[in-house]
């Protein structure tokens, strides 16, 4: 099982994520490079990123399932404001190019919003948008992040997805399945079997690069795109655990992205060693807050 959850980047970059996610019991994890809500970033540091390598090789932690996230703000679908577009292009190269330096492999990439474009058009400028950051970078891989259709999202159906990915024409482009966007956009998750059949029959399933494990606070086909923490939402365990243990996607990461655990007004706490756990026993445990507070001594 390939299973892990979004990580810092902070202080000691990648070396402190390698550290965080062994703390959770991981063999993967997921990281922004910078804050993703704006663009700044620090210049990568070698000494960190050689001895996270060295720390990752130690706790069988394969840098080839590692996966980066690209920030929120860049919306490539925006074709008709020329200042836009371009900028979001190259901040995704500068991206690409970072996670190349750090010897990781993915970038998963919201695709965008099309706002009062024509959404064909919209589709297609992200695809494009794909396409030119890949032929100006070496070997990181994109992964289209399947979304939940809250406002004018792109990329909220099989359709759309292979849209892109045509359009690009790149096999380094990919697509990162996400469960809460999937249910939120009318995906119903106990039925990921066809799903699948699907999107193997449309896309091939050798396209799929991650999958983001998450439960929704939302009903099916809400798209409001609202995450919950494993086996508390409208998903639920037995689905989401269908979902990790399907032998089609073996060998594919699997990430949480559940939400914080509220203790107080002043302290919120990571589930993900908790949620970890419950994952591998493949049992729901009903009190996974009592479990985190006693495992931090609260």
């Amino acid at each position: 099982m390939i299973i892990g959850s979004h990580v810092s980047f902070k202080g000691d970059q990648l070396l402190g994520s390698v550290k965080e996610a062994i703390s959770y019991g991981a063999n993967t994890f997921m990281f922004y490079t910078g804050a993703p809500q704006n663009t700044m970033r620090s210049p990568i540091n070698d000494t960190y990123t050689n001895e996270a390598k060295t720390l990752m090789a130690a706790n069988n932690i394969d840098i080839n399932n590692v996966v980066c996230h690209a920030p929120y703000i860049i919306n490539l679908a925006d074709y008709e404001n020329d200042d836009k577009y371009n900028f979001g292009i190259n901040f995704l190269i500068q991206e690409l190019k970072r996670i190349e330096a750090l010897g990781v492999k993915y970038l998963v990439v919201h695709p965008g919003s099309s706002l009062k474009l024509d959404r064909m058009e919209a589709l297609k400028a992200i695809g494009n948008a794909f396409k030119i950051a890949l032929t100006r970078t070496d070997h990181a891989e994109i992964l289209v992040e399947t979304m939940a259709g809250k406002g004018s999202e792109c990329g909220t159906n099989l359709n759309e997805i292979k849209l892109i990915l045509d359009t690009c024409d790149n096999p380094r482009l990919k697509v990162c399945l996400d469960t809460c966007h999937l249910n939120d956009s009318g995906v119903d998750i106990n039925e990921f079997e066809q799903y699948l059949t699907d999107f193997d029959n449309l896309i091939g399933i050798d396209k799929i690069g991650c999958v983001h494990i998450n439960d929704s606070k939302n009903e099916l086909g809400s798209h409001k795109d609202r995450h919950e923490n494993i086996g508390f939402g409208t998903i639920g365990f037995d689905a989401l655990i269908k979902v990790i243990n399907n032998p089609q996607l073996k060998d594919v990461p699997k990430i949480l992205e559940t939400p914080y655990i509220k203790i107080n007004d002043n302290l919120s706490l990571a589930p993900y060693k908790e949620e970890i756990a419950m994952i591998k026993s493949g049992t729901f445990n009903p009190e996974l807050i009592n479990l985190i507070k006693d495992n931090a001594g609260i």
